[in-house]
């Protein structure tokens, strides 16, 4: 009996290269996207695998792109509080500008 390629192996090893690259490079929070859709079909990939172990193979991309999708999550998540600390320091400058400028 041949083993065939588990369904979704590859798609979640995607998702967790997208979501690292796309929290790092071009935009931030909304990568965390992909990170959940990662981590949902890495459950399913491998509640397949668990049913029938010797049918399938590639399990091995399925704990790579959840590691990714991890990675990805926790990256999306400190650019997410970065960008709130940013535009809130933003935010307290603008506002406490107008004090120093009626006291000068």
């Amino acid at each position: 009996m041949s083993q065939q390629p588990l369904p979704g192996a590859s798609t979640v090893l995607t998702m967790g290269i997208i979501s690292i690259v796309g929290s790092l490079i071009c935009c931030g929070p909304f990568a965390i996207i992909f990170s959940i859709i990662g981590l949902v079909k890495a459950k399913s990939a491998e509640a397949l695998y668990n049913e029938n172990p010797e049918l399938y193979s590639d399990i091995s991309n399925v704990k790579t792109g959840r590691i990714l999708s991890y990675i990805g999550l926790a990256l999306s998540l400190i650019m997410l509080v970065l960008f709130i600390l940013y535009f809130g320091f933003i935010i307290a400058l603008i506002s406490s500008s107008g004090e120093f400028s009626e006291s000068f």
